[in-house]
């Protein structure tokens, strides 16, 4: 069982979290990659690797629009290198990315064929050039220069004798999740933390394993759970609100709710759709948490005393989630109630989650 700590790629601060984080027992970390918001995650990563050990590292989530594959498999084996092996491509269909350049998260086979080149590049197999989709007015065939020879596909060549880099999607509605099943090496689910929701994600991709004629035994299977570990229930909602609207909202991007839900949470799903606001993204305080009902956050998210999370996140696991992506509300708001929620998760939480599996 794997315990993981997101944040965002803000490199003044990359050696220090990195740091604590070794220190305080999380197993990896994960730097988001939205450029408008934040800063590069693989500069983030790269200065958390020299001052780290054991300490895993990921994009958590990079996307298929913003960067080419051959560019995020080279970016991502310089970080295989620089950390001996640490290094995993966290990805997504893409949100705030590409919401700041005015544009949706990228469609489904673009998606798809892009995480097939990723992982022919990552395993070090040649891409045709007709996989692509560079036109023609952004940058000619090669054969307009004549060369006496040159290259027939594309391989990241430098990175011959490097460890594979596995590659992990970011899932939430059941196409996604069938994608993830076909070609990841981990499947993380992003649908909360009602066990009924899990389990359904983890269905739907074994489905789409066993089509695919791919051992379903190969994939494991994480989750991105909001929790906020705090005593007083009433107070740890508050804190959590901001980081949950964030990860709540992609059960219902489209306005369509994905995944089991009751009517209430349906209900709080789609208000949730339509007053989310891009340009207060995984801010506390923003208008699309006012719709957050107290009810809401108590299933989708987990908050409470340490004997509560343990609870809870033991019946995850217990479903077959082998890691867990847990955000908690540092990520959205610094400040030391929101610090001392993280710390109690992982010098409480995790601890009892481990002597679990002895």
């Amino acid at each position: 069982m794997e315990f993981w700590n997101w944040t965002v790629s803000d490199a003044t601060r990359s050696r220090e979290f990195a740091r604590k984080a070794e220190a305080l027992g999380w197993d990896g970390i994960g730097a988001g990659d939205s450029q408008s918001l934040t800063g590069d995650p693989y500069v983030f990563l790269a200065l958390a690797a020299t001052v780290t050990e054991h300490l895993k590292l990921a994009t958590s989530v990079t996307n298929p629009v913003t960067r080419h594959a051959a560019a995020t498999a080279s970016s991502a084996f310089a970080l295989q290198s620089l950390s001996g092996g640490r290094m995993s491509v966290g990805i997504g269909r893409g949100d705030s990315a590409l919401a700041h350049l005015g544009r949706a998260p990228a469609r489904l086979r673009w998606f798809e064929r892009y995480v097939e080149q990723l992982q022919a590049y990552l395993s070090g197999d040649p891409v045709p050039f007709d996989e692509f989709g560079i036109p023609d007015e952004a940058a000619p065939p090669a054969t307009r220069l004549a060369l006496a020879d040159a290259p027939a596909t594309s391989t990241i060549r430098w990175a011959d004798d490097l460890p594979k880099v596995n590659i992990e999607i970011a899932a939430t509605g059941p196409r996604v999740i069938e994608i993830a099943a076909r070609h990841a090496d981990r499947v993380m689910l992003a649908v909360g933390a009602n066990p009924e929701r899990i389990a359904w994600g983890i269905n739907i991709a074994r489905k789409a394993a066993q089509a695919a004629g791919r051992d379903v035994g190969s994939i494991s299977f994480g989750a991105y759970v909001n929790v906020t570990c705090h005593p007083d229930v009433a107070e740890g909602r508050e804190l959590g609100r901001g980081s949950t609207g964030l990860f709540a909202r992609f059960s219902s991007m489209y306005g369509e709710v994905a995944g089991p839900a009751n009517d209430d949470e349906k209900n709080v799903f789609r208000r949730l759709h339509q007053r989310y606001d891009m340009n207060a993204h995984g801010h506390q305080g923003g208008k699309q948490t006012t719709e957050l009902t107290d009810e809401f956050m108590n299933g989708y998210a987990i908050v409470g005393s340490a004997h509560h999370c343990v609870e809870r996140l033991l019946e995850l696991s217990e479903l077959g989630i082998e890691k867990f992506g847990v955000i908690g509300p540092d990520f959205v708001a610094q400040t030391p109630d929101a610090l001392a929620a993280s710390d109690r998760f992982i010098s409480e939480v995790a601890p009892a989650l481990r002597r679990t599996q002895k």
